[in-house]
């Protein structure tokens, strides 16, 4: 917002001082994201800039470790990069395990999430809804609740719980697996971790929601189904649509849920850069920090292109 003519001196520095501030806490904010961009590009097995970095020599930057994060895991990572190598990179590359975990289990779980989330925000959005406020604490306490706490208590209930999963072994029949090492106990932990997101942004998107549209549909003989799918839906999209990107981001960064539930072949990328720090410090992990950045800007920049249409769909916003 420009200051405007009429400000008086004391207006005017108030105004230059807030501006400041606000610059300053948005760089301290910013900093460790802008010290691990260009760190991911260091020639030198450091976590520390060089003085030929510093001095922006060309020598001191290099993209080896994008390169490991392709080669890291694989039978034949010096092999020369054709069909073959590639396809050795698909089936044993490390890095590419541990991503297609990451965006399976990202995937069912934001799916659950955002089915199970929406669900809930309608009936929480009902007046006639009972201990409205009650449930909704119950609901977003996963949130609220440390992580430490919630992976502890999924952990106990998943190494008891059991599921059926169809075995063909001897003919049909169904086997009994732990929750606990299934990657099915991996999404649901994902999934109840992402629910809260769900809840909160679809329900605020509801609360912006003209109630008379529906009034409209059933007075014209729209059955609730088709007044849902016809009305509703296609209003509150854009905040079900951010509420799934929320939980799709909770379920590809977490990590301690990942630690207590999942097997030793069930790394998640989160759960691999854990393990590359513990065991071998490499900046091959800023390579994937800084990959992950890049696609959360993404997802931002999604989310906050979806806010602006929902605004403009409720009359929030100019077109």
């Amino acid at each position: 917002m420009a200051l405007p003519t009429y400000a008086s001196p004391l207006e005017k520095t108030w105004h230059y001082t807030y501006l400041v501030i606000c610059g300053l806490i948005f760089l301290f904010l910013i900093s460790p994201i802008l010290i691990v961009i260009p760190l991911s590009f260091n020639a030198e097995p450091y976590f520390t800039f060089t003085s030929k970095m510093l001095a922006l020599d060309p020598e001191g930057y290099s993209l080896r470790w994008y390169d490991k994060l392709v080669t890291f895991g694989m039978q034949a990572p010096e092999g020369e990069r054709g069909a073959a190598f590639w396809s050795d990179f698909w089936q044993n590359a490390q890095w590419m395990q541990v991503t297609k975990n990451s965006i399976i289990i990202g995937f069912f779980s934001t799916i659950l999430a955002t089915a199970l989330g929406t669900i809930a925000a309608l009936g929480l959005t009902r007046p006639e809804m009972p201990y409205r406020k009650q449930i909704m604490a119950v609901l977003i306490s996963p949130m609220i609740v440390p992580i430490i706490i919630s992976a502890t208590g999924m952990f106990f209930f998943y190494s008891w719980m059991k599921f059926p999963i169809p075995s063909f072994e001897g003919g049909f029949h169904f086997e009994w697996v732990r929750l606990a090492g299934s990657y099915f106990g991996i999404i649901l932990a994902h999934a109840a971790l992402g629910i809260p997101f769900v809840i909160i942004t679809v329900t605020a998107t509801l609360f912006g929601f003209d109630q008379s549209l529906v009034r409209a549909s059933a007075s014209l003989g729209a059955n609730p189904r088709t007044t849902f799918f016809k009305v509703q839906m296609p209003l509150i999209m854009p905040g079900v649509i951010s509420g799934g990107l929320f939980a799709f981001v909770t379920s590809f960064d977490e990590v301690v849920a990942v630690l207590f539930i999942a097997d030793h072949d069930q790394q998640t990328i989160p759960r691999q850069m854990w393990n590359g720090i513990r065991e071998q410090i490499s900046p091959a992990i800023l390579a994937v920090a800084t990959i992950l950045v890049v696609i959360s800007i993404a997802l931002l920049t999604t989310v906050e292109l979806l806010r602006r249409r929902s605004e403009r769909l409720r009359g929030m916003s100019p077109q």
